[in-house]
Parts: C-alpha cells; sequence; structure tokens
C-alpha cells in the first residue's frame, strides 16, 4: 500500500498528495500543491498516510503531486495574499447589502495563485446565491465559491475552550469531525440533559464518540434494565447501571433502591445458573 501525504490548506480543508519527488517532508512543513485548479499551500500533517481508497484513486490519476516544499519568498507571498483577502472581505460586505438574503461572512480565502476566492458564511437556511455569486466572480475576476458552514465548522475555525476546561477538539488534534448519535449518549446514561452534552457549536459533543467502545462493551457485560434478578429472597428489577462505577441499581418489591456492585451481580447471576442445573 502506498504512503500519501496529508495536507491542511488555509481554507482548513485537508487534502491527500503524492510525493513524486521525494522531498525530505516532516510534519507542520509549508508545502506547495497542486490542486484543481492551480497551485495552493498547506502545511503537513501527516507524512505517512495509508488508505486504500487513494490508492485506487492514485491508480486513476487521481491524486495530485506535491510541487516542492514553501520557500521564504512563498511564505512572504501570504502576506500580501492576506492583504488582499481584508479588501475582498470589504468589498463583499458592500455588494451583500444589495441582497435580499442573510449571512454572516466568516472568512475570506484566497488560493495560493489568485485562481479561486473562497467566502465562507453562516445563514439560518439555505440561500439562493447564484446571482451574488456572478457579481463576485465580475468584481474580483476570478472563480468564486460561497461555502455555507456548520456550527462544528464555525467553532474549529474560531477557536475556544470547552467545558472540560480544555480547547477544542476540532482545533487542537481533530482532523475530521466524527459522527455523534443521541444513541451514544443513551449508551452512556447521558440522555437527561442535553444542553450538559452539547457543545459551543450546539451538536453533540466529540467526545461522546471517544467513550463509545468503553460503554458498548459494559453494556455486553450489564444487565438489561428492566431484567429480574433474585436477592436476599426478593424478586428485583434493574432500573438503572452505572457502567463507570460498576454499579447496578435493584429495586426490590416495596423497598427502597438497592445498590450491588458488578462483582456481586456476577455472583447473583452465577448462583441463578447453579439453581436452574439443580432443577433440572
Amino acid at each position: 500500500m502506498n504512503e500519501f501525504i496529508e495536507i491542511l490548506f488555509r481554507s482548513q480543508r485537508i487534502g491527500y498528495f503524492a510525493n513524486v519527488h521525494n522531498l525530505p517532508l516532516e510534519p507542520e512543513q509549508q508545502v506547495i500543491c497542486r490542486v484543481e485548479r492551480g497551485e495552493d499551500i498547506g502545511k503537513v500533517i501527516n507524512c505517512a498516510y495509508r488508505d486504500e481508497s487513494l490508492d485506487e484513486r492514485l491508480e486513476k490519476g487521481d491524486i495530485s503531486p506535491i510541487v516542492r516544499i514553501a520557500t521564504d519568498t512563498d511564505l512572504e507571498q501570504i502576506i500580501h495574499i492576506e492583504e488582499r483577502e481584508l479588501e475582498a472581505r470589504t468589498k463583499f460586505l458592500s455588494l451583500v447589502v444589495k441582497y435580499p438574503f442573510e449571512m454572516k461572512l466568516l472568512e475570506t480565502v484566497y488560493q495560493f495563485d489568485g485562481n479561486k476566492l473562497t467566502f465562507f458564511f453562516s445563514s439560518e437556511g439555505r440561500v439562493d446565491f447564484r446571482e451574488f455569486v456572478r457579481e463576485l466572480a465580475t468584481e474580483f475576476r476570478t472563480r468564486i465559491e460561497l461555502h455555507q458552514t456548520s456550527g462544528r465548522e464555525d467553532a474549529k475555525r474560531y477557536g475556544g475552550y470547552g467545558m472540560c476546561g480544555c480547547e477544542y477538539c476540532c482545533v487542537a488534534f481533530l482532523r475530521k469531525f466524527n459522527q455523534v448519535s443521541i444513541q451514544m449518549a443513551k449508551d452512556q446514561n447521558l440522555i437527561g440533559n442535553l444542553s450538559k452534552i452539547s457543545g459551543p457549536c450546539g451538536r453533540l459533543l466529540c467526545c461522546l464518540h471517544y467513550e463509545e467502545d468503553f460503554y458498548l462493551k459494559k453494556i455486553e457485560e450489564f444487565p438489561v434494565i428492566g431484567e429480574y434478578l433474585k436477592r436476599n429472597g426478593k424478586r428485583c428489577y434493574v432500573i438503572k447501571n452505572d457502567y463507570y462505577n460498576d454499579q447496578i441499581y435493584l429495586k426490590p418489591p416495596d423497598d427502597d433502591v438497592e445498590i450491588i456492585t458488578f462483582d456481586q451481580y456476577k455472583k447473583l447471576k452465577k448462583l441463578e445458573t447453579t439453581e436452574i442445573v439443580e432443577e433440572e
């Protein structure tokens, strides 16, 4: 399997490229890459990425090469690009007021060679901006893209700190957003208060995905909610599992809730199994 170079561009887009020139690359290095419409500059985040689907794309010629390691001249050019982006932002804001829709401009990014200009914005619902794009293309005389962002993308773009006190995962280390579902919250007994398990982006916390494997393993070992257990001569039923603390909450008939450990539960199940075998 081939190794590919994973690149993070200034637009926060991630792409995969071939090191056809055998350049001495390392993480955090700035490189110039061949893209669909010219060349762009990005940062190396992985020098040995492997994926079968990328191998197939390479065979079809769909994987572009890294052209060169960015020179001092290239890095100086970014300063001028950022100045042009500020000018483009100002012009965008002066033009958009003529249109009936509302959009909040978040970021303006020029491709390194100037062949494309992307405006990232947020808006309530979908926006038909085809006429606006045509005016922008006439104004800037380059390819224009308007990209409507999601709450998670906005959080990644602006950064910040979560309720845990650490920098957002998507800013610190998370390169791709994992799918986080309500079922994960249910598996982890966190469905009671959605506001406490939602991030500043308004979506479920990414860390629910990190811990899901742990809880799925626990669910296989613990009793099912509603299951009956025989304890101290009483028929009790399970009302809650505390997977993290290895505790099980039992409700005996006409009595208060009892808490037993997972080890005690295993002994009860072993005893039940023994009694069934003896009866047979």
